[in-house]
């Protein structure tokens, strides 16, 4: 489907905010306009992208494009990572010669396991060293001296160890934004795959109790933005080399904004202030857009343009 929002100038998006039920605010814009204070990250996120084709390459260098624009700190993969099994045989052809231009300017990948990376690839790519998850399925990124923890969550195995480890380490998380990132969504509008339920109901109570913000997933091969959930905004960044056209349930009471005309990526920008977000497709359109406030109460007035 097109996506039909028109841009918008960041006074006019400041205007027309929308309240979470956390107090978050969300208020769509065409660009970040972040602050420039000294702690700030910048990642892309994509899913669903270790195809060796064609759109993986048009994807990848688009990224490479943008990482020259605006310098990206770090890449969340969030699983098919690697296509057809996740297999190590795949390794240089279907993720190293696509990214060789970002891995050649040091931007570093962190990765989660998707269905397809554990059919025969789960060790595999665990210990590859370029996805950065050091022999653990599931792991904790942190970035801007307390700014972000990015919980990395094994989707393909949730057991009750592994929510356990991510109730401990949610309640122990001084940072100002707490990410999670996995492959299966809570929260989807694809007629493929949709939302996960089994996973909503283990890790949907920890995400609220502890103040998750953000939360970003793959596998269906298309990208959405949800309503918020709980106060929380859920993306689905699926369509990194993959692509299904006409998957999206254009009747779904959850979609936001959705794009499946092309594959896409997703770029943000954190500060301790706000979260800017970008879907940018592989020909560089920006399919959507927006600014994630965070604030300490729902008194606080958003920060003019």
């Amino acid at each position: 489907m097109k996506n039909t929002s028109a841009p918008i100038t960041r006074r006019q998006a400041i205007a027309s905010l929308a309240t979470l039920a956390t107090g978050t605010l969300l208020s769509p814009a065409s660009v970040f306009g972040l602050g420039s204070g000294d702690s700030k990250t910048r990642f892309a996120v994509l899913g669903d992208f270790g195809t060796g084709e064609r759109d993986e390459y048009n994807v990848a260098a688009q990224m490479l494009e943008v990482h020259h624009r605006s310098p990206m700190d770090l890449v969340l993969a969030v699983g098919d990572n690697i296509y057809p099994n996740g297999s190590g045989r795949y390794f240089v052809k279907h993720f190293e010669e696509p990214f060789a231009g970002l891995l050649k300017e040091h931007v570093k990948f962190y990765a989660v396991l998707g269905n397809h990376d554990v059919e025969e690839g789960r060790n595999d790519q665990l210990h590859y060293p370029l996805f950065n998850m050091d022999g653990s399925n599931y792991y904790i990124l942190t970035r801007g001296n307390g700014l972000v923890d990015f919980f990395m969550l094994d989707s393909t195995d949730c057991d009750a160890t592994q929510v356990t480890w991510l109730e401990n380490s949610l309640r122990t998380s001084r940072a100002i934004w707490k990410v999670a990132a996995m492959h299966h969504p809570l929260y989807s509008s694809g007629k493929k795959h949709g939302s996960d339920l089994r996973l909503r109901k283990l890790l949907e109570p920890l995400f609220t109790r502890y103040h998750v913000q953000v939360v970003f997933a793959g596998h269906d091969h298309v990208y959405e933005r949800t309503k918020p959930q709980q106060g929380i905004q859920y993306f689905i960044t699926g369509a990194g080399g993959k692509m299904r056209r006409g998957d999206i349930n254009l009747k779904s009471e959850l979609r936001a904004v959705s794009y499946d005309d092309d594959n896409s990526f997703m770029l943000i920008e954190v500060d301790e202030n706000e979260m800017g977000f970008k879907s940018i497709s592989e020909k560089g359109q920006v399919v959507d857009s927006g600014i994630i406030l965070q604030k300490a109460s729902l008194g606080m007035a958003a920060r003019s343009a």
